[in-house]
């Protein structure tokens, strides 16, 4: 069985998808996924399609699975990378992400984790820094 490779990038944990999934390769990301989450304490997942031609309706529903175990461990999902043949077939299949965002690469993703963060008053590691920066006389 693959296994899908989990990177750890700051506070965010980036699935780069490049093998077709069978059932049992999604299964195992999710749990793998679940504990990478658990045990770094990351509050962001980017999950990379753009190696997926095809996306039928078996990998959106495991994606939006993913982004619901996510969500309740604390992590935001953002997909990243879908190609516009596989939004149209998300979209002809009837396929709502629920509680995925998106966004077109991996940098724009990150940008809208460190966003959402800041919207719910987490404090960043910059913001830490300029905290400190400033707090000193």
């Amino acid at each position: 069985m693959e296994r899908v490779p989990i990177l750890k990038i700051g506070d965010i944990l980036l699935v780069s998808i490049q093998v077709d999934m069978s059932d049992q390769t999604a299964v195992q990301l999710q749990e793998d996924l679940a504990e990478r989450i658990v045990a770094t304490g990351c509050h962001g997942v980017i999950i990379d399609i753009t190696a997926l031609d095809i996306v039928d309706s078996f990998v959106g529903r495991m994606l939006s699975t993913i982004a619901s175990i996510s969500k309740v461990l604390d992590a935001e999902t953002v997909v990243v990378g879908m190609r516009p043949a596989v939004a149209i077939t998300l979209v002809e299949l009837g396929l709502s992400l629920n509680g995925i965002r998106t966004a077109l690469n991996v940098e724009r993703g990150m940008e809208l984790i460190a966003a959402s963060r800041a919207d719910d008053g987490d404090v960043t590691l910059g913001d830490d820094e300029d905290a400190d920066a400033t707090a000193t006389p």
